[in-house]
């Protein structure tokens, strides 16, 4: 064996030195995976956090406040085609409420104009009157008898709404028999907030 490799096989078989880590790498290191734990345990209960207040919002949405986008313009000026609106799960409505109801596997929003058993009438300028009073509206820009085939005066019949569009030229509504009048089970619930575009963030009545 030449002296070259004898160094070498020397040099083998002296064990490397092992190190003895110090108090404060021990408490360094114990910490560290300290805050590993904590960070997993924390990052888990935000995960689950997130799940529950989804699935909440889900359910209060689906349930309670369903959220839609408009399309059309048979309600303008009030709303525009493409707000966002928040509707209010409800079973009793009021003249002047803004609903949203199923027809023909479609939701459309219009206002309530009259209940069951009101007497609904029309004069050719488009003026409304609800058992005999001129119904002051507002929310209309633009009065008009619009797309009608009724006889008027009109009685709405029990368990019904008579509903309109704020765009009187332009809605198709409870005037055309087409539509007519609405059950009380069509209606999804009441219009009452504007969540878009956010500059015409507002509550709606």
């Amino acid at each position: 064996m030449s002296k070259r490799e004898q160094n070498q096989h020397t040099q083998q078989q002296i064990p490397k030195p092992v190190h003895i880590p110090s108090e404060e790498e021990v408490a360094a290191e114990r910490e560290r995976l300290q805050y590993q734990k904590r960070f997993r345990r924390t990052l888990r209960t935000t995960v689950y956090a997130l799940v529950v207040v989804a699935a909440v919002a889900v359910l209060v949405a689906t349930m309670f406040l369903p959220v839609l986008q408009v399309s059309g313009s048979s309600m303008e000026p009030t709303l525009a085609d493409g707000d966002v609106i928040v509707l209010f799960k409800q079973s009793t409505f009021k003249t002047g409420d803004l609903v949203g109801f199923y027809y023909q596997n479609k939701l459309l929003l219009k206002r309530v104009i009259a209940g069951p058993g009101d007497t609904v009438d029309m004069d050719e300028e488009g003026n409304v009157y609800v058992n005999g009073e001129l119904l002051e509206e507002p929310y209309v820009t633009e009065k008009s008898l619009g797309e009608s085939d009724l006889s008027y005066p009109y009685q709405v019949p029990d368990g019904r709404y008579f509903v309109m569009g704020d765009n009187r030229t332009t809605s198709i509504d409870s005037r055309s028999s087409a539509i007519g009048c609405i059950e009380a089970d069509q209606i999804v619930g009441k219009v009452i907030l504007r969540i878009w575009p956010l500059n015409r963030l507002s509550l709606l009545n």
